[in-house]
């Protein structure tokens, strides 16, 4: 069985991703590949696309999401993501059951205690069948219902548990943070077909492989995948990773060279070739961790030199400022300098 490089497995990711050399794509298409985009601050996901599709503009995804052909919504692990409609529509009852747990935890229910989830939901939608609503006038209208119970809680877990995408105007580029007054419209999903989980994961390795078992269960948030993925048999090829762990992939997948140079590149906030695996040294090393990941579920931008993490960066006041991990070659850093004045302007866009 064929031995992969940490080497190799970064370069594999990186060109799934866009990430060796910029795709000529549409964006509908590249967010498509990657499944979903992680959308906790809207305007991450448009970085995101810049720095993966040649020539991309901020109105190439903000069309999309005014025509609803893209969605804002509840999807991987629970967190707020973009996706393709039609990825939605088929996908997201696949991982129900993971935003279902995450639903049920001490979190939503200590505040529910003996509030029937499937009342609640019903509740909820109910609410929102005459149309739109913002989430503030959902959680008062829930609290009134329920006296002495945080309208707050009860519209995150009605969120949890049913399909609502939310409003354009606040998943489009926009002010920098996290979004107030964030409207909310049910939406219609389809009954989970025989094979769509396979297709999940089918999806996930054009997107993220080659990659264990523990990384598509730390992608998607499910879990007892080994079964569905030894079932899977002629449909997958499998190496043996750096330290021996069981890698799977698809049969025709591309694997680049070791060697294969790979640009500079300046990643958004919560970017999802960060946390699409359980082991993230492909990327980072274990020792620059704490500074990509500082806790609270924060993931900060981060700069990629040669396919590895060497920093993280911010934007404010105009200027891009670096927070390296260590000096760089006078060569890296004016290739880090070129993509920062590429990247500046479309920052800041307005």
């Amino acid at each position: 069985m064929t031995v992969l490089s940490r080497r190799m497995l970064n370069r594999a990711l990186l060109q799934r991703q866009f990430l060796l050399e910029r795709t000529g794509l549409a964006a509908l298409e590249v967010v498509g590949h990657l499944v979903g985009m992680q959308a906790q601050e809207p305007n991450w996901p448009y970085v995101g696309l810049w720095s993966r599709i040649r020539g991309f503009t901020h109105a190439d995804l903000t069309v999309l999401l005014v025509q609803g052909r893209v969605v804002r919504s509840g999807f991987l692990r629970g967190t707020m993501h973009l996706t393709a409609a039609d990825d939605f529509r088929r996908l997201r009852p696949v991982l129900q059951p993971v935003l279902d747990r995450i639903a049920g935890s001490a979190h939503f229910r200590r505040d529910n205690a003996g509030l029937d989830a499937e009342t609640l939901v019903a509740e909820g939608r109910g609410l929102l069948r005459a149309g739109p609503l913002p989430r503030r006038d959902l959680a008062r209208r829930l609290a009134a219902l329920h006296p002495g119970c945080d309208g707050r809680v009860l519209a995150g877990e009605v969120e949890l548990r049913s399909p609502l995408i939310h409003d354009p105007a606040t998943a489009s580029w926009g002010g920098w943070g996290t979004r107030a007054g964030v409207t909310v419209t049910a939406a219609a999903t389809d009954a989970v077909r025989p094979g769509a989980l396979r297709e999940l994961i089918l999806r996930y390795l054009a997107a993220f492989g080659p990659a264990t078992v523990a990384d598509v269960q730390a992608w998607c948030g499910l879990t007892r995948l080994d079964q569905v993925i030894s079932e899977m048999g002629a449909d997958l090829r499998r190496y043996t990773g750096p330290d021996g762990q069981r890698l799977f992939d698809l049969p025709d997948a591309p694997l680049p060279g070791p060697d294969t140079p790979a640009p500079v590149r300046l990643l958004p906030a919560y970017d999802n070739v960060l946390l699409g695996h359980a082991d993230r040294g492909r990327l980072i090393a274990e020792a620059d961790r704490k500074g990509v990941f500082p806790g609270r579920a924060r993931v900060l931008p981060t700069l990629l030199v040669d396919g590895h993490v060497r920093g993280t960066w911010s934007f404010a006041g105009g200027e891009v400022r670096l927070a390296l991990f260590g000096p760089l070659p006078a060569a890296e850093r004016q290739e880090v300098d070129h993509e920062i004045g590429r990247l500046l302007p479309f920052l800041s866009h307005r």
